[in-house]
């Protein structure tokens, strides 16, 4: 059944629960109705058959026909009672009305069949009748019976029934509203909350009750509220850092075109130095140009959606290693790496790889050594610079954070913090420590395994360890 959908949901529960109870209940009074009358009628046919059969063996049948013996006497007081011969000749007793017999009764006075029981109309009203032979003679006995008792019980019974179902069905109709009023308040609290939300943007969660569908359906709703709360906390903190970061570059950059700008105006300035100021205007570009795609990377926070493909870390480690030998030529790099094949973004990868090459490189000395380790998924990086203090190390990988020592050089603050990303992403994870050289250590780990996926694995020697 399709309920119109502008009504509200308790309406259609309502609804719906009253037409189920109305049907059933429907359906149990007809059924009892019509058992009850069957059951009244084969109880007045047997009655009638066992009275007219004790009536025809009684000693006073003979007496019938002379009007002497009065029905009450054969125990059919309450019936008309009579004789029918084989040719259709009817007598009745206490000179009652004549019930009309039929071909039946003759039938049965012939001895063509052993009794007969019908209902017959007679005068305005209907009569069951019976029939059963006397003996050996061309007579039948008959009995009527007046079915007007019998049809004012069942009109009765009806009426009973159909007050009965009547208030049954509004009493369903009151117990379906209230089941729908009580049951669906967790639905309207879910609603008020949506409405709330949508109105001040607070997304404190709701209060869930019980362990039903409906509390379930509420933790979901928490848990999404959770979700938003945190993905919205996570824009503010990018814009807030965004705005910070990039005021200073612009303002730089400002200042030196202005300061370009006012020497034209005055003659201009010697060619060393506008040199050294166009320098200065192009490394403020770049650094700008960095730190945007750095903000673009860090906002895209979706999970892994695109390009999602079989890659060997190791590959993408040489490819991030003829990068970064380019911008530092007088470092030397001890690479040590074995293949280790990921599910992933190899874009992303080899950024997070160069970040951490490109860290190692800033921090170490001329001349200095960068190690990189590769083994069983975990990317060791080591340089030989002054490392990262204790104090420092558990924020290394936060957005936009710049130890003491860090401040006076390049950078954004946002290289490590992609790494992290990027590892978290593929499902996992980052951590630092120091050289043997104390200098500072970075791990990247991510899951994966040491050959393709369609090639058996074979064990690999044990990552490098350094604390």
């Amino acid at each position: 059944m399709n309920l119109p959908a502008s009504r509200s949901l308790a309406a259609r529960v309502t609804l719906l629960a009253t037409i189920a109870v109305g049907v059933a209940v429907a359906v149990v009074s007809i059924a009892a109705f019509f058992t009850v009358r069957h059951q009244m009628q084969v109880n007045l046919d047997r009655s009638l058959y066992n009275r007219a059969s004790r009536a025809a063996n009684s000693v006073l049948v003979p007496l019938l026909t002379a009007q002497r013996v009065p029905s009450w006497m054969l125990g059919a007081a309450d019936v008309e009672i009579g004789l029918v011969n084989a040719s259709g000749a009817t007598q009745t007793v206490d000179r009652s009305a004549q019930v009309p017999v039929g071909l039946p009764e003759v039938q049965v006075a012939r001895g063509q069949r052993p009794y007969s029981l019908r209902t017959v109309a007679f005068s305005d009203n209907d009569f069951r009748v019976v029939a059963v032979p006397i003996g050996q003679s061309s007579t039948a006995l008959f009995l009527a019976q007046s079915l007007e008792p019998t049809e004012n019980t069942l009109d009765a019974f009806g009426l009973v029934m159909l007050v009965f179902g009547g208030a049954g069905v509004v009493v369903a109709g009151l117990a379906g509203w209230a089941v729908a009023h009580n049951g669906l308040r967790p639905v309207r609290t879910l609603t008020r909350a949506a409405e709330r939300i949508a109105r001040t943007e607070e997304l404190e969660p709701i209060h869930v009750e019980g362990h039903d569908e409906i509390a379930r359906l509420a933790t979901a709703f928490n848990a999404m509220l959770a979700a938003l709360a945190a993905s919205r906390d996570r824009q503010r903190q990018l814009v807030a850092d965004a705005s910070h970061e990039l005021r200073t570059p612009l303002t730089s950059l400002r200042t030196n075109l202005d300061l370009l700008t006012q020497a034209d105006r005055q003659g201009g300035l010697s060619e060393a130095s506008r040199q050294e100021l166009m320098a200065d205007v192009r490394f403020q570009i770049e650094e700008l140009s960095t730190l945007v795609g750095d903000l673009v990377a860090l906002a895209r926070d979706e999970p892994l959606e695109r390009a999602v493909e079989p890659v060997d870390l190791a590959d993408i480690t040489a490819r991030a290693l003829e990068r970064v030998r380019r911008r530092a030529s007088n470092l030397y790099f001890a690479v040590d790496t074995s293949s280790w094949w990921v599910m992933g973004e190899a874009e992303d990868l080899e950024r997070a790889v160069t970040n951490l090459l490109d860290n190692a490189a800033k921090w170490s000395p001329p001349l200095g050594v960068v190690t990189v380790s590769l083994r069983k998924g975990t990317l060791l990086v080591a340089d030989q610079g002054p490392g990262i203090a204790p104090e420092d190390q558990p924020h290394v990988f936060d957005r936009f954070y710049r130890s003491k020592e860090s401040r006076t050089m390049p950078g954004s603050g946002l290289g490590l913090a992609i790494v992290r990303q990027v590892a978290e992403r593929h499902g996992g994870s980052v951590r630092v420590g120091r050289s043997p050289d104390d200098g500072a250590a970075l791990w990247f780990s991510v899951p994966g395994s040491p050959t393709p996926p369609e090639v058996s694995s074979v064990p690999e020697p044990a990552p490098v360890e350094w604390v």
